[in-house]
């Protein structure tokens, strides 16, 4: 993965941002990797292409850059400078965030946050190969291992589960259901489920 990163890298040093985008919209292995997290759908709709006035939905990152906090938008034609940080660059980036946030209501689940680090196993694994065997650290540090590596063995799970597309499992369950004359009771009695479960908010939003 790192080498395939690093070539990207190296064969797009000299290239423009829009032609830097352009050679990473069209790299095999990314293109592969980022298309295995898509939706499952069973049919394909045509793309709405965005208009003026529609919200365009994408990344934006923010990072520190030689005492000077930048914003780093596909959208724009360049990196936005957000100032200069001393000791901690979040305490720049914390107020912009909190401003384009409060722009939402409470319920505005549109968006999110996320934050790049490094890799803790990389780094507690530097740390161990650091240490004597009878250093009184090296247990701590080892069972840390231990956990981060339990967590990457889940991680592996549900990315497997989340890449497999169990649309066509979903479709023949609804036909052997509908054959035998169960989904329509099925649907009738969850639709009565989830109307006794929103009584109580619709009488509490009345009262």
């Amino acid at each position: 993965k790192q080498w395939y990163q690093r070539r990207v890298r190296e064969f797009t040093s000299s290239f423009d941002p829009a032609l830097k985008g352009m050679s990473l919209t069209n790299a095999p292995r990314l293109r592969e990797v980022h298309n295995s997290f898509a939706r499952q759908n069973m049919f394909e709709f045509d793309s709405k292409i965005p208009e003026k006035d529609d919200d365009v939905y994408h990344f934006v990152a923010f990072v520190p850059f030689k005492g000077r906090v930048y914003e780093l938008d596909g959208l724009k034609s360049g990196p936005i400078d957000h100032g200069s940080y001393t000791d901690d660059w979040i305490s720049v980036v914390r107020p912009l965030l909190q401003t384009r946030i409060a722009k939402h209501s409470a319920t505005e689940i549109t968006f999110n946050l996320m934050a790049v680090v490094g890799d803790k196993l990389m780094d507690l694994q530097k740390q161990l190969s650091g240490l004597a065997e009878d250093d009184m650290k090296v247990v701590d540090i080892k069972e840390k291992i231990r956990i981060e590596e339990d967590k990457r063995a889940n991680y592996k799970i549900e990315n497997i589960r989340r890449k497999h597309n169990y649309l066509p499992l979903i479709m023949e369950m609804l036909k052997i259901l509908s054959e035998k004359g169960m989904l329509l009771p099925l649907t009738l009695k969850a639709k009565e489920k989830i109307a006794a479960k929103d009584a109580p908010k619709k009488d509490s939003s009345m009262s």
